[in-house]
């Protein structure tokens, strides 16, 4: 199991959901703290790509975290949002950089398998065991909780089958 500040990514053009979990000792996990970037004020993709990258590095800058774990890319039918996506996660990814910290990614259907023991699990569902696990109450919303989900998620496979590294890629 990982020890130290874990930061959980879940990128979004409209919500970028961030969280820091610590793993102490015994496999304790502690909510450092967890929020959202809303983006939707901003007009243009730039704006927003720029926002994102600035708000994680605040968070990043103000924890210190030790890693960074992201949600990797789900391809659905719409190519579009897909492609947005994939720049909400270059920012992050570029946030991450610029600290000089480790980047994982974890496939979505993983994430909620570690955290809800299903992998198709609902938003819901991820919520309510992100707040059982870290003995907090609702994160601020959505996108915050599936963040944190991403940071238990590495936590947890770090003991074990290791996440994929960005740096392998």
């Amino acid at each position: 199991m990982a020890k130290g500040k874990i930061l959980g990514i879940d990128p979004g053009s409209n919500v970028t959901g961030y969280g820091i979990v610590e793993a102490g000792a015994g496999g304790k996990l502690s909510l450092v703290t967890e929020g959202e970037l809303d983006l939707k004020r901003l007009k243009s993709l730039p704006e927003k790509l720029l926002a994102i990258k600035e708000g994680l590095g605040s968070v990043i800058k103000e924890w210190g975290p030790e890693s960074v774990a992201v949600e990797s890319l789900f391809f659905g039918k719409n190519v579009r949002s897909s492609v947005v996506l994939a720049h909400a996660r270059g920012a992050a990814l570029l946030s991450a950089a610029e600290y000089g910290i480790e980047v994982f990614e974890y496939d979505p259907r993983k994430v909620k398998l570690a955290v809800t023991g299903f992998g198709s699990a609902d938003k819901v569902q991820v919520s309510k065991m992100v707040c059982a696990l870290l003995k907090s109450t609702e994160p601020t919303g959505a996108d915050a909780a599936d963040a944190l989900a991403v940071a238990i998620c590495h936590i947890n496979h770090m003991g074990g089958v290791r996440g994929r590294s960005m740096a392998q890629a």
